[in-house]
């Protein structure tokens, strides 16, 4: 299993997840996920980010792996709605930077594209950045809207 240098486990998934596999949940987590996030971390932005916190006592339980009881799935299933985010796969998460606004992350990530390993897709028009290794033959960086 791939672990990532900046990154716990409990940052990456939800409690529930954690819960049940402990340290085994990396297997949930897309390598490419990975990989990507600590070059994003390391050679882009430079800068620590927050993804799930809940394991400090912090709010942030969905940012990373949601699983099927997870309130966003949960509640989707519930309505009889399909719900096949990126997230649910493990290929995504959702941060906020360190003294960075997620518009100022999207353009540095933009910008520094050729750093990336693998295709990403970034989501516009939020407040948090939101990134994931779906990949949508659309280049490196695929900027969209939910």
């Amino acid at each position: 299993m791939e672990k990532s240098k900046y990154f716990k486990i409990q940052e990456l998934v939800c409690p529930d997840v954690y819960k049940k596999y402990g340290e085994q949940a990396w297997m949930f987590i897309d390598p490419e996920l990975i990989e990507t996030l600590d070059i994003i971390r390391e050679k882009i932005l430079c800068k620590p980010m927050v993804i799930n916190n809940w394991s400090a006592g912090g709010s942030y339980t969905q940012r990373g792996l949601r699983c099927n009881l997870c309130p966003l799935a949960k509640d989707k299933t519930i309505a009889g709605r399909l719900y096949l985010s990126a997230h649910n796969f493990g290929k995504a998460v959702d941060a906020t930077v360190q003294g960075m606004s997620a518009e100022e992350a999207r353009k540095l990530i933009v910008k520094n594209q050729i750093l990336l390993p693998y295709p990403i897709r970034l989501e516009e028009g939020v407040s948090w950045l939101h990134l994931d290794v779906y990949n949508a033959d659309k280049g490196k960086v695929y900027l969209f809207k939910a």
